[in-house]
């Protein structure tokens, strides 16, 4: 069934399964992944999902990678095609990269669902790559030369794409403006990153990440060693330490560099396949996608996108908040994560369970595969039937997905 009302886009659905879910760590920015380009780091998710299912890549019918910006190196715009490619899918096998920013790593899930249901494809490969500290400078209107004596300035295509140009606003302010319009204070944002952070700390401490994680080798002076745990989080700060920090953008505002999204780098894969793929090749599901949702909100207020989202696709497979046993919301800010909170009515002890964005960091497109793959094991481990993953996305839209445990 798909609905279209009011902006939303919707969809439930059976015979779409997930049958791996890779990742590897997240990177801090300008740590020991920004010299892995987004199809090295997209390469090691796929090659281990793969592992994962028991499937050779010839088994692969297509492959789609979410990412926002494919120019931070030269072969960027190849990556998803070079990913299948130097995994072994065969040539004749199709590639696709899509942009939906923020939710891309949950949209080429998406998309992996909307080619089997069309009958395109039967298993596909779809994730999310980012590598945010290798986003170039920029040197603008210089092709066809500059004027005499002129200095062309140098323009950071990570700092220009944090701001909504359509709006002329960043994106923590949209994230300011929800928490003037939701009361939301600076100790309650300051908290919240806490909650974030210690939670990390205690999955990390479980190996509630065991199961999803790709390592990455990384050649050092002592030779090579393998990256196994994400580098951003901070389990050990303190509240003390986080309210010393000032506002960024701001006067007197909520948005801290500790209480918003990290910076970083990283990639994950999941296998989608059809149930008559699952039949065919001895797959065992971990997950079934019941439903999706794309919604668009004010670009203003750009991180409330989740609310439409999670509600459409509640409505459209005849559930409740009630009846969903983990909640996971991408954590862009803290402030933009609690409006969304209080908005919903979301139960804090079946949210963000193992930490989110402020504590991992926020690769753009590789956190919906992130969340995805997170949520379903921890879905698994709690014996939890229903799942929701869902991330606001700059421009003023909200993804969400549901997801059953197998």
């Amino acid at each position: 069934v798909s609905t279209q009302s009011t902006g939303n886009l919707s969809s439930t659905m059976a015979g779409v399964f997930i049958v791996a879910a890779k990742r590897t760590p997240f990177g801090k920015f300008g740590g020991s992944l920004k010299n892995k380009s987004i199809t090295d780091l997209s390469e090691i998710a796929l090659k281990a999902a793969l592992a994962q299912a028991g499937l050779g890549p010839e088994n692969i019918s297509s492959t789609v990678v979410g990412n926002v910006c494919p120019v931070t190196s030269k072969e960027g715009i190849y990556s998803a095609r070079h990913t299948a490619l130097r995994c072994g899918v065969p040539q004749e096998k199709p590639a696709l990269m899509i942009n939906r920013l923020c939710g891309s790593g949950f949209q080429s899930v998406v998309t992996a669902a909307q080619e089997i249901k069309l009958g395109e494809s039967e298993v596909v490969a779809a994730g999310g790559a980012e590598n945010m500290s290798q986003y170039p400078y920029v040197l603008r209107d210089a092709r066809f030369g500059v004027p005499f004596g002129s200095t062309p300035p140098l323009e950071d295509s990570l700092w220009a794409g944090l701001e909504d140009q359509h709006i002329k606003m960043p994106m923590a302010i949209t994230a300011e403006n929800l928490a003037v319009e939701h009361s939301i204070s600076r100790e309650e944002c300051d908290a919240y990153a806490l909650q974030s952070q210690q939670r990390w700390g205690a999955a990390q401490a479980n190996g509630r990440f065991t199961e999803e994680m790709a390592g990455v080798p990384i050649k050092t002076r002592k030779g090579v060693v393998e990256l196994a745990t994400d580098e951003h989080p901070r389990p050990d700060v303190t509240a003390a330490q986080l309210a010393k920090l000032p506002p960024v953008f701001k006067k007197n505002g909520v948005v801290t560099a500790a209480n918003a999204s990290g910076i970083c780098d990283g990639a994950g894969v999941l296998i989608v396949a059809s149930e008559a793929a699952c039949s065919a090749h001895n797959l065992k599901p971990i997950a079934r996608l019941a439903g999706y949702s794309v919604a668009g909100v004010c670009p203003t207020v750009m991180g409330r996108g989740p609310v439409p989202a999670i509600q459409m696709l509640l409505q459209n497979a005849n559930l409740t908040l009630d009846d969903i046993g983990l909640v996971d919301v991408n954590e862009a800010f803290a402030a933009q994560f609690l409006a969304v909170s209080k908005e919903l009515g979301l139960d804090n002890e079946k949210t963000n369970v193992n930490g989110g964005a402020i504590a991992l960091g926020h690769p753009l497109a590789a956190s919906g595969s992130r969340i995805t793959a997170n949520l379903i094991y921890e879905m698994q481990h709690r014996g939890v039937q229903w799942g929701i993953g869902s991330a606001c996305i700059g421009g003023g839209q909200g993804i969400a997905l549901l997801l059953e445990k197998c």
